[in-house]
């Protein structure tokens, strides 16, 4: 496989299998493309064939715009992904529009190919994965990887991880009222307690801990990180809490350490500061991270995204690329993260004001950055434990799992190291993109 795309690299660049025309592909993302999933897709199998992609940060709701080939176009066809064949001259009438300092757009330059990792267990449980699913729509090849992959120190091989349904405090998702008679639970805890033991761990946390910890230093190290619905949040309360026991009992079978909540350290975690633990099992809520569900209706759920300065803030500008502003919101493990509980180093990037909770968050630790954002699955509001996966047939234009696909081709910009909005306030120097 390698050798084969190395020869079509070739023709490309010899011109050869690729005819080039003096003219530019123009994928538009605002409300006249018909699948802007599938765009994303695109724009990852052009990298492919090393051509550069200009991603054009609030033009047209986010466009992509590319040298023109025929395979290209034949490809946006298949995909049935809406496109323009633009003269040179117009794409450069384009850049000098998006140039002009006066207008907040920016022009980014994606030239890698993202090497992509999704945290996932082997045996199969009741839930689907919305990265998952937007990857396989989009035709987007990934690797899955879990606890002996990570802790083997498999995890510098790519550039992007993504974490979903995951508890990393080990405590199972704190399914046990529900579900500790389900064949589906008890079958996912013996495998779970038996991985522990074959990689030399007595608890499951223990194991987990240390899996955190290595995502951790994947981060620190460069690494992009992404993560949604239970992930966020189990992953820094396993993290501040090295060190202490904080299961119930029916985890591990002694009672939690009575001060564990007074021997949390939050400087250890990504994104969360100053939350309380939620030790008893027959509470679904690991923390009060997590914001509460009852009384929410889909009716009246939404978040809004925030408009950033795409010449002086790309980052968060190219996470928040997107044809709608307002957003419909989704229910999951953790729905969305209390406002107080964010550190202030962190970037919100989505928010329900209203509601005081933030739902999508960006950050750096070391020399990578984390992502998050709250809920379970963009286009199925209250997803159940059973339910079918959505089918993304049916939502191709979906602003949610947009968000989702803006964090798959983030590691693909070419750039210097960004400074954000607080750095700005701060009076810290601004670095910007560095384009070819």
């Amino acid at each position: 496989m390698i050798l084969i795309r190395y020869i079509l690299i070739l023709f490309l660049l010899l011109g050869v299998g690729l005819q080039g025309f003096a003219a530019q592909i123009l994928i538009p993302m605002d409300d006249s493309q018909r699948n802007h999933l599938k765009a994303y897709g695109i724009a990852y199998h052009v990298l492919t064939y090393d051509v550069e992609i200009s991603w054009l940060l609030n033009y047209r709701g986010g466009s992509f715009m590319f040298d023109h080939y025929q395979e290209f176009e034949d490809e946006l066809v298949v995909r049935g992904v809406t496109y323009e064949v633009i003269a040179d001259v117009q794409a450069g009438g384009i850049l000098r529009e998006i140039a002009d300092p006066e207008v907040n757009m920016e022009e980014i330059r994606l030239h890698k190919v993202p090497n992509i990792a999704v945290y996932t267990p082997p045996n199969s449980l009741p839930w689907d994965d919305a990265v998952t699913l937007a990857l396989t729509y989009a035709e987007i090849p990934y690797d899955e990887v879990y606890d002996e992959e990570v802790l083997s120190g498999q995890l510098p091989a790519y550039d992007w991880l993504h974490l979903h349904h995951e508890d990393f405090t080990g405590q199972f998702g704190k399914f046990w009222l529900a579900f500790r008679n389900a064949d589906w639970y008890q079958e996912d805890v013996r495998l779970a307690e038996e991985t522990a033991r074959a990689l030399g761990y007595a608890e499951v946390a223990d194991l987990k801990l240390d899996v955190a910890k290595a995502i951790r230093d994947f981060v620190e190290g460069g690494g992009y990180m992404f993560a949604m619905c239970s992930a966020p949040e189990s992953i820094d309360i396993a993290l501040a809490a090295e060190g202490v026991d904080i299961l119930h009992e029916v985890y591990n079978g002694t009672p939690p350490n009575p001060d564990a909540q007074e021997r949390l350290n939050f400087s250890r975690t990504f994104a969360f500061e100053n939350f309380s633990i939620v030790p008893d099992p027959a509470i679904y809520e690991k923390s009060n991270i997590d914001v509460p569900k009852i009384g929410r209706n889909e009716g009246t759920d939404f978040f809004t995204l925030f408009e950033f300065s795409a010449k002086w803030d790309p980052v968060p500008t190219m996470l928040t690329q997107n044809h709608e502003t307002v957003i419909r919101g989704f229910m999951g493990q953790t729905t969305a993260f209390r406002s107080d509980l964010v550190k202030p180093t962190v970037t919100i990037l989505g928010e329900n004001r209203s509601k005081d909770e933030v739902r999508y968050i960006h950050g750096s630790r070391g020399n990578g950055t984390f992502t998050f954002l709250g809920g379970h699955d963009p286009e199925d509001y209250r997803h159940h434990v059973g339910d079918p996966p959505t089918d993304l047939d049916l939502f191709p234009n979906s602003p949610g799992y947009r968000l989702i696909l803006n964090n798959v081709l983030f590691p693909a910009a070419r750039q210097e190291p960004l400074k954000t909005w607080l750095d700005i306030q701060a009076g810290v120097s601004i670095s910007c993109p560095t384009l070819p």
